[in-house]
């Protein structure tokens, strides 16, 4: 899949049911000794009003990601 398919689509987290945010404003960390992707980096957003200095990270192992679909990607933690 290229990454312009998955830009747009949201991350839900399919225990809780709560939208983490979207893809495209997430970082992604990968393993330099083989190049896969290790997990995914996504901002937890504090309000409309936040800075990006003040911005945290919420680190999601890649191995969490259960599907992949049309509109979203679900997560099980």
């Amino acid at each position: 899949m290229r990454w312009q398919d998955m830009k747009n689509k949201e991350i839900i987290n399919i225990t809780t049911g709560e939208r983490l945010g979207i893809f495209g404003d997430c970082d992604i960390e990968f393993d330099i000794n083989d190049g896969r992707i290790k997990s995914i980096l996504i901002p937890e957003s504090k309000g409309y009003f936040s800075f990006a200095s003040d911005k945290k990270m919420y680190s999601l192992p890649w191995g969490k990601i259960k599907k992949i679909g049309p509109d979203m990607i679900l997560i099980e933690e």
